[in-house]
């Protein structure tokens, strides 16, 4: 029976991180000076994560998206992506990756049954992609979008993480990349989480750099002049939170994922569980659940699912991001798995 929160949402979508390091420093989900890790101790195996992604798919769960950090840094992922995939009555399988790596896993990925996949692409522009990553090459983020097309990953989406007078201008310029090589661009707000959403953390990736999904939109349409329709459907494959938009003359659909200025807190779907076993049910929520201590404990299966349950009720009605009440968790975005 699937499982339920106290305000009768549904849980259909696990974020698994599986990994809290990466190889890049954006800073936006990792500012400098903050932690790397987001847990004390010895991060789950991949066997550990796969029983309890079994799980939580035996709870209703049928979405699950591999995160980090960044994913494609932790050993044998293919083999933990070959074990979730298997799983009787998972519907869905992806993996959210910065692309630096993708090249190289992409073919072994899709063999194993990773089904598609969404790419960090915040600028097409070399020298601003090296600033803003803090040392990141481009062309390699652009040889792993080639391998994911190539192999057969789809959708292949792009996220863009869109900062006020650092990439704002690149929307139209991003949305024409994506439409010639038949990706899903995704435009995203900036959040205020980890040490981003603490009082004075403004500058560079604070307050002063937020978007609304709104002023997104007007810039797109002063790019090409094209009007922008909401689709009725969820668009593109996927469960997450974006609102899609097809271009008028376009096939192609943009989404927007806008947690701050249209919150989508009443249709949340989804939990995440961290690399280091602790159970999220909020990005904006304080409170979380360890699963790692009584899964090396011994735990049933049973018990461990209580537990999932226990988390699940504790899920707040929503995120209270412009409180700042984010920023108190101390954890960065990269520890929560995005």
């Amino acid at each position: 029976m699937p499982v339920t929160d106290a305000l009768g949402r549904v849980m259909r979508y696990l974020r698994v991180s599986v990994t809290d390091q990466c190889n890049l420093r954006c800073d936006y989900c990792r500012p400098a000076g903050a932690s790397q890790r987001s847990g004390r101790g010895h991060p789950l195996t991949l066997e550990e994560m796969a029983r309890l992604c079994r799980l939580f798919v035996a709870l209703g769960i049928d979405r699950i998206r591999l995160t980090g950090g960044e994913p494609l840094l932790r050993r044998n992922l293919v083999w933990l992506v070959r074990e979730v995939s298997a799983l009787s009555g998972l519907t869905d399988l992806s993996l959210t990756t910065n692309g630096v790596l993708l090249a190289r896993h992409a073919d072994d990925l899709c063999r194993a049954g990773l089904q598609r996949v969404n790419i960090s692409l915040d600028t097409l522009d070399p020298a601003l992609y090296a600033r803003i990553t803090r040392g990141g090459e481009l062309s390699r983020v652009l040889s792993g979008i080639d391998a994911a097309v190539r192999v057969g990953l789809k959708p292949v989406k792009i996220n863009m993480v869109v900062m006020r007078g650092i990439n704002d201008h690149e929307i139209p310029e991003m949305i024409a990349f994506a439409e010639r090589y038949g990706l899903v661009p995704r435009l995203i707000e900036i959040m205020p989480v980890g040490s981003v959403g603490l009082a004075g953390s403004v500058g560079r990736c604070g307050e002063e750099r937020h978007l609304s999904a709104d002023e997104m939109v007007a810039r797109a349409r002063l790019g090409d002049g094209r009007e922008w329709m909401p689709v009725a459907h969820p668009g593109a494959k996927g469960a997450g939170p974006a609102r899609y938009f097809r271009i008028a003359g376009s096939a192609m659909e943009v989404g927007l994922i806008a947690a701050r200025s249209r919150h989508f807190c009443d249709s949340c779907n989804r939990m995440r569980l961290t690399a280091h076993g602790v159970l999220v049910s909020c990005l904006g929520e304080r409170e979380r659940v360890d699963l790692k201590t009584p899964l090396r404990d011994g735990a049933t299966d049973q018990t461990l699912m209580d537990w999932i349950r226990t988390g699940v009720s504790r899920k707040p009605r929503g995120h209270h991001f412009e409180q700042g009440a984010a920023g108190a968790s101390g954890w960065e975005m990269s520890g929560l798995g995005g």
